[in-house]
């Protein structure tokens, strides 16, 4: 009896132990969309935030700590993102990296303000996100802004004197690229001949393609997610529409292509300079290829807002998430997308947006100067 509770102390002991250690690690959090529709956005998240993780740790973690990673998804719907920021500042989480979706960004970005916890969203585009003042809110990516006004710009420059529609999905994202991009377009010279609405997750298009046949729609911008951009011009190519397809970065993942088949060829789509092509960013390419994975689209973005926080906690000395916001906007962080500055408000100063063409086969490339 003696030797069996003996035994029972040094088992207690011993998990006592391996809760200390655990104890000791230090979680941070990263939020997307793992489920729904934009879940191919999710995992690129996940794994860009995986790699960061692992790399960190493997270097000695941050601050002495060893790092774990709370992976939260919010399936794109801005109640439950605020529902998971509530969940990660509960648990005295100081920094996430996320959301994808400004919809979720924009809410969660409030309740994280709300209980300590800085936010650095990898893909959040719409401005509203670091026009609030808010104090702990920061991204490694452009805005719509930004995006808009290259976008806009390429069209009038390219389709000059041709039919353009612009529609949008009503989402945060969707609408404030699209009405950039209109601003931009009508700024340029360039009225469009349509404008119209549809809502994200919608399946049949049929009505909409109708109406682009009917104004003989040479080139339609889309300002919305891949899911619908995708079935709209398998739709348009079903009624015999040649009219070209224009979107935002919510094309930078191959599901794309895995919607619309060949018929992706000549897509257009903004979105930064491709960061796998940096020399910043060669070896950890390197080591996502050995693990069979594509760090495509917000991959690295995810990859480097870790840095940033990690390389201001430890220029710091604390995760403090004020000290560490309040360090990131007064330095300069080498990330695998080069080198990063930030503004008062929590933008970067150094992105310029591109326009990338899909080939038939999967695959997309950044366009020449002449727009071929």
């Amino acid at each position: 009896m003696t030797s069996m509770k003996l035994i029972g102390l040094a088992f207690g002991a011993s998990l006592a132990l391996s809760s200390a250690a655990f104890a000791q690690d230090l979680t941070i959090a990263v939020a997307g969309p793992m489920t729904g529709g934009e879940s191919a956005f999710g995992r690129q998240l996940r794994n860009g935030a995986d790699m960061a993780v692992a790399d960190l740790n493997a270097a000695g973690g941050v601050l002495g700590k060893k790092l774990a990673l709370d992976v939260e998804d919010d399936a794109c719907d801005p109640k439950q993102a605020r529902s998971v920021a509530e969940k990660i500042g509960s648990a005295r989480i100081p920094f996430v990296v996320g959301h994808y979706c400004s919809s979720s960004s924009i809410p969660a970005s409030e309740a994280y303000a709300e209980n300590n916890v800085l936010q650095i969203t990898p893909a959040s585009t719409n401005p509203t996100f670091t026009e609030r003042k808010l104090w702990n809110v920061a991204r490694v990516c452009g805005r719509d802004d930004q995006q808009g006004q290259v976008a806009g710009n390429y069209i009038a420059k390219n389709f000059k004197g041709k039919n353009i529609a612009i529609l949008n999905d009503k989402t945060t994202y969707g609408k404030g690229l699209a009405d950039e991009t209109k601003k931009a377009l009508n700024k340029a010279g360039v009225t469009e001949k349509l404008y119209e609405s549809y809502t994200k997750g919608d399946k049949d298009f049929n009505a909409i393609v109708s109406r682009l046949k009917a104004e003989n729609i040479d080139l339609v911008y889309v300002g919305g997610y891949h899911q619908e951009a995708g079935l709209i011009l398998r739709q348009m190519r079903d009624q015999g529409l040649k009219t070209i397809l224009m979107a935002g970065d919510a094309m930078a993942d191959k599901e794309y292509a895995s919607i619309t088949g060949p018929a992706a060829e000549g897509t257009l789509f903004t979105f930064g300079p491709d960061p796998r092509k940096k020399p910043t960013a060669a070896a950890i390419v390197e080591k996502f290829k050995a693990k069979n994975i594509d760090p495509e689209g917000y991959t690295l973005y995810t990859y480097a807002a870790v840095q940033v926080w990690s390389q201001a906690a430890a220029k710091a000395g604390t995760t403090d998430p004020k000290k560490v916001m309040d360090t990131i906007k007064a330095g300069s962080w080498d990330t695998v997308i080069g080198k990063l500055e930030y503004d008062s408000k929590g933008d970067i100063k150094q992105l310029d947006y591109v326009v990338y063409k899909w080939d038939d086969k999967g695959g997309y490339a950044e366009v020449n100067e002449k727009g071929s």
